[in-house]
């Protein structure tokens, strides 16, 4: 008796071996992907920095300077104005400065360009003078 072939069967391992070949193709594709990402992401560096001016108020006031999450200045303030320049470090920046006294936080956001922020305190609050 003559052996016949069952090309249904064929077929279906050999769709199912080129679905495990384009999954293995994708999973490769979406790894280098990641890891291309992570590896601009380490490289990247900004040049941008950020004068901030503490300029009326807070002379004799123990005062706490946080970009993002990383403390720049936590001390009472000597004289007034106190200027510190701080370099970007993070895509998006934001300044709080903390009244370790009372412990009232403001929160200001910080643009993309760097650039020279100015604050003073006042009895309701600390504010930015504008540029």
């Amino acid at each position: 008796m003559a052996h016949r072939l069952n090309t249904n069967k064929q077929f279906m391992l050999g769709n199912g071996i080129l679905a495990f070949a384009v999954i293995f193709v994708v999973v490769i594709f979406i790894y280098m992907s990641m890891r291309l990402q992570r590896d601009k992401q380490e490289e990247r560096h900004f040049i941008e920095t950020y004068t901030i001016s503490l300029v009326k108020g807070f002379a004799g006031d123990s005062v706490s300077l946080f970009v993002n999450d990383s403390l720049i200045v936590n001390k009472v303030m000597p004289k007034e104005p106190y200027t510190v320049e701080v370099g970007r470090f993070a895509e998006q920046s934001a300044l709080l400065i903390v009244d370790n006294k009372t412990e009232f936080v403001s929160t200001f956001d910080l643009s993309e360009r760097g650039g020279t922020y100015q604050f003073e305190k006042e009895a309701d609050g600390i504010k930015q003078l504008a540029k």
